[in-house]
């Protein structure tokens, strides 16, 4: 088709414009646009700063008399920035971002000013009746607010002629349950701080300061506009329904940590200007394994910001990517065939200076890092289920379990020296490290685990990587508030579960009392930890026999948020009450169907106006003279995979008409289609090719 062949011309005439080199500027323009605690400083009286800050660092509830010098501060400082509007940013569950702009303007004896509030920056009142609320919200009842959280700073977006000021806030209804994913996340946190500060007083310490950090790797994938406008299917579910495999994709291993192209390299900087400006501590980039496929990876954060900072950068690529021609997709799986998407979840607590998951250089270091092991493990093996749902949605079914990314079954990973300690542990088996005999919490010292002493295992979901845990599961579009949230609950409950033993004994025998419990802990629980193949076909039929759940697609994954024990556990903690996890069943479930919905409609309107007349065309100019055989051949089979598209498209037409069999009509329909994609003359296809969107940049 004339548009195909159009784009590859454009796009191949393109030129890539530099920009300005910014090394040496970094420094000085790194978090030009955030509110943070230098700027605090600055601008705010000694004595409103000092209580700011010792609310955000969770030492005293926010005063409400210093909002309003907060609020004047934070304008004037917007202001001088270029800001004209403010807005209160917070986290729906959509699974995106809103934002309602008002204009600082307002008018006071008849003069216009610039006036924003300390009541304009704590509270806000947007409609509620719109956002998915599980049944919790009726359409006439519109009423929500929106509460500042100052603990994630204030920051600043740019546009083409202005700017707004962004307050990171949390979303409520009239009646008070949550409709949004940060207070669940903040709730949890909270829970979790709570239950470390207790573990850490029964092995004596001081009271100290725990930060829960994490680390979010974006992967996408990037293509050219001109490409994407041509794909409906793009335009509408954000993944290809139809497209033959390219002789050539990733097979030869050529593009992982490859030189990356002019073009791409242009919007990298750009993106990464944007996201130093917003204060997000963007790292590393690279081309992943799949064509047109590229990863983002920040510096380690807290988690709350690490959570905001991870939306804005999604934000950031998808708009950096449209000024550069070009389409960002954070769609799980965009292309069938080749590697999807995934947003690797790196996730550390710190008491104090010292990283819990560190292992220590004396005993009483080795002994809190083996308990803080211990209820990671009983964590993962009793809430499996709950950390799948964390993962579900429709982008993702299509790629867990695909050789690209963990399976769908939750387990850990911690590597051959870490289960020789755990073997010693539970029953003095002789290992490499030392003679045989029973380690001894609290006595021996555990042999020394250098940080990259294992190896990697990409085919876990949760590995343990030397000072952290990475869970591999959560898709890349997904928000990390969700997976984090119920992280957070689970390892709380596991925490507070030792701390009930531990509390009990006395000093003389608590050593012992600890190694008692440990070893009885990992002794239940251990059938969660899997060091080998996750993509092997072994694997399921051994996590059968071990008990371990494989909830393969969303509808199974989303069930444990009904389960009564689950309701309970988060009901327990503050995070969510059983209401409120009833309605994020409802939001999942029918944010699962709609798009299950859309994707077939689409798929079945693509391949009736788009597919089917073309091949129509291509049949019929097919007329076979005696003397050229394979014309009718050609024909004959045309024909054939025309029928059996036909027969495909009414198939997909009854299960959409009964809500039934979508995805294998959908499949089969694909199969049909694709099949003509390979003989139909390549002039006449109109769908841009894999084999263009995934090379030609």
């Amino acid at each position: 088709m004339q548009k195909r062949f159009d784009a590859v011309c454009k796009i191949s005439d393109r030129r890539t414009e530099a920009s300005e080199p910014q090394g040496a500027k970094l420094l000085d323009f790194f978090a030009a646009d955030v509110f943070d605690n230098a700027k605090m400083a600055e601008h705010l009286p000694k004595t409103t700063y000092k209580k700011l800050i010792a609310t955000i660092n969770g030492m005293q509830p926010l005063d409400a008399s210093i909002a309003d010098e907060v609020a004047t501060a934070m304008k004037e400082w917007a202001v001088s920035r270029g800001a004209t509007h403010y807005t209160h940013w917070f986290q729906p569950l959509t699974g995106g971002t809103a934002e309602k702009h008002d204009s600082f303007l307002e008018f006071s004896q008849g003069k216009a000013i610039l006036e924003f509030s300390g009541k304009t920056l704590t509270i806000g009142e947007p409609d509620a009746s719109s956002f998915p609320s599980g049944g919790l919200r009726s359409t006439f009842e519109a009423r929500g607010y929106t509460a500042w959280d100052p603990t994630s700073p204030a920051f600043i977006k740019h546009h083409a002629n202005g700017a707004t000021l962004c307050i990171p806030t949390v979303f409520c209804s009239y009646t008070g349950e949550v409709l949004d994913k940060k207070t669940p996340l903040l709730r949890s946190t909270q829970a979790l701080k709570r239950a470390v500060v207790r573990l850490m007083k029964c092995f004596g310490l001081e009271e100290a300061p725990v930060t829960v950090t994490l680390g979010a790797e974006q992967e996408y994938f990037l293509i050219d506009k001109k490409f994407y406008l041509q794909r409906p299917d793009l335009l509408q579910t954000g993944r290809t329904l139809y497209g033959a495999p390219p002789a050539k994709h990733q097979q030869l291993e050529d593009h992982y940590f490859g030189s990356i192209p002019s073009r791409i390299l242009a919007f990298m900087t750009d993106a990464e200007n944007e996201l130093w400006r917003l204060g997000i501590p963007a790292k590393t980039r690279h081309n992943e394994v799949a064509p047109a496929q590229f990863e983002l990876a920040p510096i380690f954060e807290e988690l709350n910001l690490a959570v905001d900072h991870n939306m804005l950068i999604m934000e950031v690529l998808r708009q950096t990517a449209d000024r550069h021609g070009l389409v960002c997709l954070l769609h799980e799986k965009p292309f069938a065939g080749i590697n999807g998407s995934g947003k690797h979840n790196n996730w550390a607590i710190s008491y104090g200076k010292r990283n819990l998951f560190d292992p220590g250089t004396n005993p009483e270091e080795n002994a809190i890092f083996m308990t803080m092991l211990t209820a990671v493990i009983h964590a993962l093996d009793v809430h499996s289920d709950l950390l799948r749902s964390a993962t579900a949605g429709i982008g993702n079914d299509h790629r867990l379990g695909a050789n690209e990314a963990p399976p769908a079954i939750i387990s850990t990973f911690l590597g051959e020296q870490l289960e020789e300690v755990i073997n010693q542990l539970v029953n003095g088996t002789s290992n490499k490290s030392r003679k045989a005999s029973t380690l001894r919490i609290g006595v021996d010292a555990l042999p020394t685990l250098k940080r990259d002493a294992t190896d990697r295992n990409r085919t876990s979901p949760f590995a343990f990587t030397g000072n952290k845990f990475e869970f591999r599961a959560p898709g890349s579009s997904q928000s990390c508030a969700e997976v984090n949230m119920v992280l957070n609950t689970i390892v709380a409950e596991a925490l507070d579960g030792i701390s009930d033993t531990l509390e009990k004994l006395d000093a003389a025998g608590f050593n012992a009392g600890l190694q008692e419990l440990l070893k009885k802990e990992i002794s239940a629980h251990r059938r969660v930890i899997f060091n080998g193949d996750g993509y092997t076909k072994e694997w399921p039929k051994e996590a059968e026999k071990r008990g371990l759940p494989n909830l393969a697609d969303t509808p199974a994954a989303i069930k444990p948020l009904r389960d009564k024990g689950n309701k309970k556990l988060f009901e327990k903690y503050g995070v969510l009450s059983e209401a409120e996890m009833e309605s994020r069943y409802m939001v999942f479930l029918e944010d699962y169907e709609r798009r299950l919905d859309i994707e077939g409609r689409i798929a079945l309107e693509i391949a009736k106006s788009m597919i089917r007349p073309v091949a129509m065309k291509e049949y019929l100019k097919l007329d076979a003279p005696k003397e050229c055989p394979s014309i009718g051949e050609a024909r004959k089979e045309m024909g054939e995979a025309i029928e059996t598209m036909s027969r495909q498209i009414k198939a997909l037409e009854k299960a959409l008409d009964k809500e039934d069999g979508i995805i294998p009509a959908m499949t089969a329909l694909r199969a049909a289609v694709d099949k003509l994609e390979s003989i139909i003359d390549d002039d006449l296809w109109p769908l841009p090719k894999y084999r263009e969107m995934l090379f030609i940049c």
